[in-house]
């Protein structure tokens, strides 16, 4: 089981959209305890798509790819008499979450020679359209656990 931080008691929302969501989501982009400049390569990514996409707002625009990138069923792996089976398990509210990001974050990180505002814009409306590298990554998972169906019954 993951740990239980301090965060999830004194978590404040980001200052410009009051948003848990979005300050989650810079805590993760953060390097090095650099706040600042993950909250600037965040929010200009934001001003990027509130460019292309003028009609939508977009700290919606980014709640909503967060929201189709997240899983609902992953695989873990369960000894049972020797042998390792693939067993598909639900997965819980804020386990969801925090892979969504994840798989964003590393989405932009394996991209190269962009500025990283940009990346993450392109990143966001990808997934906000269900497509590009992290949805692609969930719909991976899902299709494991569906291919692994079959030793569901050892998910105890």
């Amino acid at each position: 089981m993951g740990r239980i931080t301090a965060s999830r008691s004194h978590f404040k929302p980001d200052p410009r959209f009051n948003s848990a969501l979005a300050s989650k989501f810079i805590n993760c982009l953060m390097l090095d305890g650099k706040k600042t400049v993950a909250q600037n390569v965040f929010y200009n990514a934001l001003e990027e798509i509130g460019r292309r996409m003028p009609d939508a707002t977009p700290i919606e625009v980014f709640e909503e790819a967060i929201e189709n990138v997240k899983p609902y069923v992953e695989v873990r792996s369960k000894r049972v008499g020797g042998a390792s089976y693939q067993v598909p398990m639900q997965v819980n509210r804020s386990r969801q979450q925090s892979l969504a990001i994840r798989w964003v974050l590393s989405a932009i990180r394996d991209k190269k020679g962009r500025p990283t505002h940009l990346k993450l814009a392109d990143e966001i409306l990808a997934a906000y359209k269900k497509e590009g590298n992290a949805y692609t990554k969930r719909e991976n998972t899902h299709r494991m656990a569906d291919a692994n169906k079959a030793f569901s019954h050892f998910a105890w």
